[in-house]
């Protein structure tokens, strides 16, 4: 028996009405507003004379036979393609399933699932299947999805309709780039890079750690601050942690944020949404047209300012000068030490490539210097991804949102790179974090910065020198009496703002003349006004043609030979000190070089090309080749996120199509594909929730239910969007208290917006009251929201809107394939019920292109991303990964990922303990991962870590290690792993625990354990050997398949004190760090 809810908001009340099918929750609409579905079914109830349309997901086979059907290929059978995915995605043969099935006492994958997943959780309809994706391109008639070869012809198809060829002077944040073709092909679309996970294991991952060093230093040099990160999500999200950042160093007792009137639009709407939660009120001024009162209003708020914020250049092309940002920092301080930790910051939002001829914002006063690096060789993409940059003040060090990349030393006392002061992260300061942020943009970092080793400081300087100087020729033009118009900025770099001649034409028509008759898109800033950014790819051609377009004439006359001498860039405004000469920045110029180097990074780091990444909660599934291929077409890569819809109609139709697919497999009504991360969705959803419900009269709802057992993200998110968090406990085995969800949720029944609930649970569990949970939270006015953190388990076997959620977040990057790029990009759309639709994000600069998400501009909330469709370019991959597993294939993927854990747990049970799975639990299977709970022996000195670090030995990533529960490690396998592999996994696992048993008995070789890793050159020059108690091949070749194939940790454990205690976040000098770490050993 279900319950059909009707909340009367007008008096708070729920009421209930059984029901025989488990129902959509009904919220209250207007009396034409029918509650909308995706799925084929529907049942129309009846509540106070009003009607309401519910659905109910419909179940899938899902049985040995038919898996053997979608695996296998008829070669007799044209209908069915020879290059079908699924057999490439899924990794058990139909045979090894059967096998792996038998050793946990089953014989169908039907019979198996139904033991796993509770029958009132499990879509078990008999009617045809939800997942019905529109496949016309497909010639396979069992609808399996795309074959390989359909898909790149389909994605062709649809790149096609975008109309790449235009050149795009639009700017405003984004920029044509070349990106160098050995970074493309070595880095991009490299595997290596592409597939490693986050550096939370140093010692395999030095090459990425390196290379982000490399960004950081770049970063640092070019700010002129001593910290910088190892990326962020977006220019505007990293403005808004710096907005942040200010306001909690004020202690949160300070409430006015002065921006400048100049900023990207785009980043002004995500500063707009991520103050409201605290009553930041953003204060405008106009540092270019009236600096005056710009100063005046500095003034006049001092004694309740968070900070001020600026950019340098500005959107419309302006700099201010090196006496007004002076000016400005020392009013914005209160006239005291810039030194010293200002509890006023300062921050200036600025472009890399202007930085290496302008003098660095560090020197003029700014606390804080954020940005793109996009023009550093990473594509335009229709918005991203693109990793921002935040740098700071050395008394902010412990301040700084995201990752910092640090120097520390290894057991040999070699220098080695780690991820430094990780206290500072999210989840493990959860609600009392400042940031949510919970990944980056690593693979775009990397892209930067080798962009920047390619190039060197020199070459850097040479692509600015030309972009300045052909913008000047340009504005020279346009302010001669060959022109009818006028630049209004008086300074710039590669931006110009023109007044258009209204005599003459208006910017509609100036445009479209553009278009028509060159090729070109510029940006209108309103009737009479437009702009243009000129960039790196900007040639003499079209210089040319950006003068004719501007000309009182239709030709350009022979004397107008502007190439043979560009004016060089003001020495007023010139940068005069050096950055970047640290080696490795000038000497790999040649492609040759520069090959030798990526390569010699990518060796260094252990990637999905070595072996299975088994980390619990991140789902490191297959990044098939044929997802990934067009992330580097020039139909998608060109695409700038603003141009005008008419252009974009590929991306509008794979958008469209997306957002489809991912309402059906969720079960719900509308999403949002902005979110560029997580815990942007997560910020994102419960924004929503917040905002639906101040329409409906309940501002006063700001207590979120969150288990003990939630990521961090979680409490972290809350906070951020200005909600109390209130923790609910969990039962001994592992499922969530209900007693006390109960209990909580009705002392704060007046109170409470929402609960945040992951199913399967954090712990990896089908719990059968999740329903159950749901109706309790309803029934005392809360939202419920699904991390869709586990969603691999879920699709196509049930959904959360089949569980009666009201939002959740789905991590492209986990499970809808979507690689995790060594930490980012992400992509993290929204997806909600229709009462929530009109609050999903909107966007400031251009109007949204499809109609998943809000039809109401009046009611949506501000961004949360700079872009309006967050990580655009890597969508395809996502795309491509539903369109080719199809409605038949996509389940699979769930019943092979909790088979292929659940066969795995079954092997170790007798050498591990499992949490939550064990003869009093009633639990007696796990979902698509399992806890090994290693807490036993803490008590005889060996401790999770070093279970970890020695399967680094064995050439594989550890599990993820202390989460959710401190001293266990979480295995996930995902559904791409084939036996040989999960069995290469469980016998490293098991000669491991001999070890922990030598150990614990006193065996000499048991101390392995406790000096693990081991790098070759401990294996070759360690001069400890005979004292160890154990020989260099038990060290290195514990099981006979290493001596065929291992890969090697590239440094030995390393010391996290000392690189915590002794911060060096940019690249030293290593002869140097060398002979400190020898002299102090």
């Amino acid at each position: 028996m279900y319950y059909y809810h009707n909340y009367d908001q007008i008096n708070g009340i729920c009421s209930t009405k059984k029901v025989n099918r488990l129902s959509r929750y009904i919220y209250p609409l207007s009396s034409t507003d029918i509650i909308s579905t995706n799925h084929h079914i529907s049942n129309q109830l009846w509540n106070n004379g009003r009607t309401f349309t519910t659905t109910y997901p419909n179940s899938i086979e899902i049985s040995s036979k038919q898996y053997e059907r979608i695996y296998n290929n008829d070669p007799l059978d044209l209908s069915n393609p020879l290059d079908s995915f699924p057999r490439r995605h899924l990794g058990p043969a139909p045979k090894d399933v059967q096998s792996m099935l038998k050793q946990m006492g089953f014989n169908d994958l039907e019979s198996f699932i139904k033991a796993v997943i509770p029958s009132n959780i499990l879509n078990n309809d008999t009617t045809d299947s939800p997942l019905d994706f529109d496949l016309k391109a497909s010639t396979s008639s069992s609808n399996v999805g795309f074959s390989e070869q359909e898909m790149l012809k389909h994605l062709t198809n649809l790149a096609n309709k975008n109309n790449y060829k235009i050149k795009n002077f639009i700017g405003k944040g984004y920029y044509n780039t070349i990106v160098p073709p050995v970074i493309q092909r070595n880095l991009l679309e490299c595997p290596e890079w592409y597939t490693s996970y986050t550096p939370y294991q140093p010692e395999i991952s030095q090459g990425r750690l390196e290379s982000l060093l490399n960004f950081q230093t770049v970063i640092s040099d070019l700010t002129g601050l001593p910290i910088a990160n190892a990326s962020l999500l977006d220019e505007g999200t990293a403005a808004a942690e710096a907005m942040l950042l200010a306001f909690n160093l004020t202690k949160k007792k300070k409430f006015k944020f002065i921006v400048d009137k100049n900023v990207h639009k785009q980043t002004k709407s995500v500063l707009r949404t991520r103050a409201k939660p605290f009553n930041i009120e953003l204060i405008e001024i106009d540092s270019v047209s009236d600096f005056e009162n710009a100063k005046y209003i500095i003034k006049e708020n001092g004694n309740d300012l968070i900070g001020c914020f600026v950019q340098y250049p500005d959107t419309n092309g302006s700099i201010l000068s090196e006496e007004k940002l002076k000016q400005l920092a020392e009013l914005t301080h209160g006239g005291g030490n810039v030194s010293k930790a200002p509890s006023q910051l300062f921050i200036v939002a600025s472009d890399l490539m202007a930085l290496t001829l302008l003098k660095p914002p560090g020197q003029l006063g700014a606390d804080i210097v954020l940005g793109s690096s996009q023009r550093f060789g990473v594509p335009m993409g229709f918005g991203g991804p693109h990793a921002a940059f935040f740098s700071v003040i050395d008394k902010l060090n412990r301040k700084i949102p995201g990752r910092i990349v640090g120097v520390s030393k290894d057991r040999l006392g070699n220098p080695a790179l780690r991820l430094a002061l990780q206290t500072r992260e999210q989840h493990i300061k959860r609600d009392k974090a400042t940031s949510n942020i919970c990944t980056a943009q690593a693979l775009l970092a990397n892209i930067a910065a080798n962009y920047c080793v390619y190039h060197g400081p020199e070459g850097l300087q040479n692509i600015a020198k030309r972009i300045y100087g052909m913008t000047t020729v340009l504005a020279q033009h346009i302010n001669s009496s060959k022109c009818e118009h006028s630049v209004i900025n008086e300074s710039w770099f590669d931006t110009l703002t023109i007044k258009l001649n209204e005599n003459v034409t208006n910017s509609k028509k100036f445009l479209e003349k553009a278009l028509n008759e060159f090729s070109m898109n510029l940006f209108m800033s309103d009737s009479q006004t437009i702009s243009l950014s000129l960039d790196e790819a900007t040639t003499e051609d079209d210089l040319s043609n950006l003068i004719l377009l501007f000309s009182k004439e239709k030709t350009i006359a022979p004397d107008s030979n502007f190439a043979s001498k560009l004016p060089e860039f003001p020495l007023d405004n010139l940068r005069t000190e050096p950055f970047l000469i640290n080696p490795v920045f000038n000497k790999y110029h040649s492609e040759t070089a520069m090959l030798r180097y990526l390569h010699h990074l990518q060796t260094r780091d252990l990637s999905l090309a070595n072996s299975m990444i088994p980390l619990g909660s991140c789902t490191m599934k297959l990044n098939s080749t044929v997802e990934m291929m067009p992330i580097t077409w020039p139909q998608f890569t060109n695409i700038h996120p603003f141009q005008p819809s008419s252009q974009t109609k590929g991306y509008q139709e794979m958008f469209t199509n997306l957002e489809k697919d991912l309402c059906n497999i969720t079960g719900f009504d509308a999403i949002s594909l902005q979110p560029n991360s997580g815990a942007s969705g997560e910020y994102t959803g419960l924004r929503v929730i917040k905002t639906y419900l101040e329409s409906q009269g309940q501002p006063h709802r700001n207590v979120c239910l969150i288990p003990i057992s939630a990521h961090g993200t979680n409490p972290a998110s809350a906070a951020m969007c200005g909600l109390k968090t209130v923790s609910v406990n969990c039962l001994n085995d592992g499922s969530l208290d209900l007693n006390d969800l109960k209990l909580k949720a009705e002392k704060y029944k007046d109170e409470l917006a929402a609960v945040m609930i992951t199913y399967p649970s954090t712990y990896g569990l089908f719990g059968p009251s999740v329903q159950e949970a749901f109706d309790i939270v309803h029934e005392n006015g809360g939202q419920v929201y699904l991390d869709g953190a586990n969603m691999n388990a879920q699709v196509g076997l049930t959904s959360p809107g089949f569980l009666g959620a009201d939002v959740c977040h789905l991590n492209l990057h986990k499970t809808f394939a979507i690689p995790h790029g060594g930490g980012g990009p992400a992509g993290a759309p929204i997806c909600v019920r229709s009462h929530l639709k009109p609050f999903l994000p909107g966007h400031d600069v251009v109007k949204m292109i499809t109609s998943g998400g809000s039809d109401d501009p009046s009611r949506t909330i501000d961004s949360v991303s700079s872009a309006p469709y967050g990580n655009a370019l890597v969508l395809p991959i996502s795309y491509a990964y539903i369109r080719m597993m199809g409605s038949k294939g996509l389940p699979y993927s769930s019943v092979i990922a909790i088979l292929n854990a659940n066969y795995m747990m079954s092997r170790l049970q007798e050498y591990y303990k499992i949490l939550f799975i064990n003869g009093s639990s009633s639990f007696k299977h796990c979902g698509h991962e399992f806890i090994v709970d290693l807490r036993e022996y803490k008590e005889h000195g060996i401790e999770a870590i070093d279970i970890a670090k020695r399967l680094q030995d064995y050439g594989f990533h550890a599990p993820t290690l202390a989460f959710p529960v401190p001293g266990t490690l979480m295995v996930e396998p995902t559904e791409s792993e084939n036996l040989e592999e999960l069995d290469r996994f469980i016998e490293s696992m098991i000669s491991i625990k001999n070890e922990i048993d030598l150990f614990m008995k006193g065996d000499p070789r048991g101390k392995v354990l406790k000096m693990s890793p081991h790098s070759m050159e401990d294996i070759i020059n360690g001069e400890d050997w005979e004292q160890r108690g154990y020989t260099r091949e038990f060290a290195a070749y514990p099981l006979p398949f290493l001596k065929v194939n291992k890969f090697w940790p590239v440094t030995t454990r390393l010391d996290d004190i000392y690189g915590d205690t002794h911060l060096h976040c940019t690249c030293p000098s290593v002869e140097e760090m060398e002979a400190k770490w020898r002299e102090e050993s």
